[in-house]
């Protein structure tokens, strides 16, 4: 197939570009690499066996989507583009909605124009919000409590509706948990610039020596150690699962919703002291009060993935941590 990837040189994207190329399938990468890097280009080539096509452009640029559906006559789109933190989204909401949303619509109408209807969409559990029971079904209530969570919802409820006004549209909708790790070899993996809003790269910098110390953000959540409680899976197992649905599209009549991740929680505490068996020393923590947006725990009834995808993760917490040390020691040496 020739597939366009949005967001193709960030985190998941440049896993996905990846194993899409080891597949044999083409892949045409658009990103602004606002919060990455084009070097992923060479490690995507590297791993995949051949190089992505790409091109430099915003999610929110008609003109480049427009010449990119004709310079590429793809098949199906990958959407990953947009941002994606909750803290600042908190701060920056309308930066949020502008990308996110807008970006999305933009993209569509581009889809629409060039009878491009097959599209595998990056989700989130953040939609879920703190109501929900866990494990969490994808049947659970949409209650999103951040900007960016209300973001991701909004992008669905268009996404449903396009569907249902078109009976040719193929839809899947990942709604993944929390990704984590790095490529086994070394080539990809999370580089966030500035302090990391997520985790595990932010675990990944203490232990490389790039931060003093990691903040956890409340030690009073109702968890068994008073930490937030997430799902974490790894990333080349999230990349897995974009290939999966993208191979069942044809099968899938309008759209279908589907959680991403391993079904087990793990504390804030848990993932720091699994890091510290892999990098073999104690790593310095401090408490810091609750981030607003925030939530106790967050881990998914991955089911209904494996039913409609064939999918399911198969790495633990232990990989995530020695593949990001790995990565981590590669970028420190270079």
């Amino acid at each position: 197939m020739k597939v366009i990837v949005t967001g193709g040189t960030g985190y998941i994207g440049s896993h996905t570009a990846a194993a899409l190329l080891q597949r044999g399938h083409q892949v045409l990468i658009i990103d602004n690499l606002s919060n990455s890097n084009a070097r992923a280009l060479e490690g995507i080539a590297a791993i995949g066996g051949s190089k992505p096509e790409f091109i430099e452009a915003d999610v929110r640029d008609a003109a480049a989507h427009a010449a990119a559906f004709v310079r590429f006559a793809a098949d199906a789109v990958i959407h990953f583009a947009g941002l994606k933190s909750v803290a600042e989204s908190m701060l920056h909401p309308l930066r949020y909605y502008d990308c996110n949303v807008t970006g999305t619509i933009t993209l569509l109408r581009a889809m629409l124009a060039h009878n491009v209807r097959s599209l595998v969409f990056s989700s989130s559990a953040t939609v879920y919000g703190s109501s929900a029971k866990v494990p969490i079904l994808e049947t659970a209530a949409i209650a999103p409590v951040n900007p960016y969570g209300q973001s991701k919802a909004m992008v669905e409820t268009i996404l449903t509706n396009l569907a249902a006004s078109e009976a040719d549209w193929h839809i899947a909708c990942l709604r993944y948990f929390n990704p984590a790790g790095a490529h086994p070899g070394g080539l990809l993996g999370e580089d966030p610039r500035g302090t990391p809003n997520n985790l595990m790269p932010y675990v990944t910098q203490v232990a490389g020596g790039r931060h003093e110390k990691l903040s956890i953000f409340g030690n009073d959540w109702p968890t068994p150690d008073g930490t937030g409680v997430r799902d974490y899976v790894h990333v080349v197992d999230l990349a897995e699962a974009h290939l999966c649905a993208l191979d069942k599209l044809d099968d899938i009549d309008g759209l279908v919703i589907a959680n991403i991740g391993t079904g087990r929680g793990h504390s804030v505490l848990e993932v720091v002291r699994a890091y510290e068996q892999v990098c073999g020393k104690a790593l310095p923590v401090e408490f810091a009060p609750r981030r607003a947006g925030d939530v106790a725990e967050s881990y998914c009834a991955p089911g209904l993935a494996e039913k409609l995808f064939g999918w399911r993760a198969r790495c633990g917490l232990e990989d995530m941590c020695r593949d990001a040390w790995g990565r981590e020691q590669l970028t420190t040496e270079d």
